[in-house]
């Protein structure tokens, strides 16, 4: 620019007029200030455009951290994620014991808590207390077809059950007694007591209150060779598979030999559920060897 200025200063003027001299004079000026503005103008672009490049380099770093911040943020949220999918698991456990507790409880509010208990002399049962349904046994499997014998509802199908496996087993096996009322137990107990005295009676027939079969889940077995007398019914082939099949079926002898209550009763056979039928069986215990505390577990599965 002060080139241009200084060959404009040294250039040889031919004489001109003096309007002429301030036309040209001014437009030298304009050019003059014309160069200055562009300048200045191609100086501020630059400056814009270095900034502009400092403003982009920067987006460009900032980019390039919140690119590495998300893939640590996603590493993280994998981590949240599995750990949540196994907090899900661990809840849904919980859920399912929950869901098993309030079943068990309804289980529990449904069952008869009579069903397991040790009568004989241990627990008194009185005279209002019934099942809650009874159920005919088919006279096909009865001593008597012409009387009624009934057992418990929830029962029944597991002793139709052990009654056509002995038929099917070729086993002479026949129900002879089963549900008894409380007044039906003073009779019977009343009737063994005049014929053979209070004394004997009392060491095979229990007291009102007092028997197994006014729970519904008690039966005497018998077969067309012993009858109702039950004389020879311990060495007989229906006693043998009742000791070896019994328990598959959820039922366990309550008077074994020597057992404090009652004389021998091969003939006599209690309904205390699969579980603990046989769990009796493959201990070698009896019902009565057992504590109450230790039978009441077995009451959720009685009818598993």
């Amino acid at each position: 620019m002060n080139k241009i200025l200084e060959k404009v200063k040294n250039y040889p003027v031919p004489p001109i007029s003096a309007g002429l001299s301030i036309t040209i004079a001014l437009l030298i000026v304009g050019i003059f200030f014309s160069f200055l503005f562009l300048s200045n103008k191609i100086s501020k672009l630059e400056e814009f455009s270095f900034k502009e490049n400092s403003e982009l380099n920067k987006k460009i770093t900032d980019i390039e951290t919140v690119l590495l911040a998300t893939q640590e943020e996603n590493l993280t949220f994998t981590e949240a994620l599995e750990k949540a999918q196994d907090d899900a698991k661990k809840l849904e456990r919980e859920f399912e014991k929950v869901n098993d507790n309030v079943e068990d409880l309804e289980t529990l509010a449904k069952t008869d808590g009579e069903l397991l208990k040790k009568y004989s002399n241990v627990f008194f049962l009185n005279e209002n207390y019934i099942p809650i349904d009874v159920k005919k046994i088919p006279s096909e499997f009865t001593y008597n077809s012409n009387r009624i014998y009934e057992i418990h509802e929830e029962v029944y199908p597991y002793l139709i059950d052990l009654l056509e496996e002995a038929e099917d087993d070729d086993i002479d096996l026949q129900v002879i007694s089963a549900f008894r009322s409380f007044g039906e137990q003073t009779q019977l107990k009343g009737a063994y007591t005049v014929t053979y005295g209070a004394g004997t009676a009392n060491q095979f027939s229990a007291d009102q209150g007092y028997s197994e079969h006014q729970l519904g889940t008690t039966i005497d077995f018998t077969n067309n060779q012993v009858g109702a007398t039950f004389s020879g019914f311990s060495s007989s082939d229906t006693y043998l598979w009742l000791q070896n099949n019994a328990h598959k079926y959820g039922f366990v002898l309550s008077y074994p030999e020597n057992n404090q209550f009652f004389q021998f009763e091969p003939w006599h056979w209690r309904f205390v559920g699969k579980d603990l039928a046989d769990d009796l069986h493959d201990k070698d215990k009896n019902f009565y060897d057992l504590t109450q505390r230790e039978i009441d577990k077995y009451i959720i599965k009685l009818f598993d």
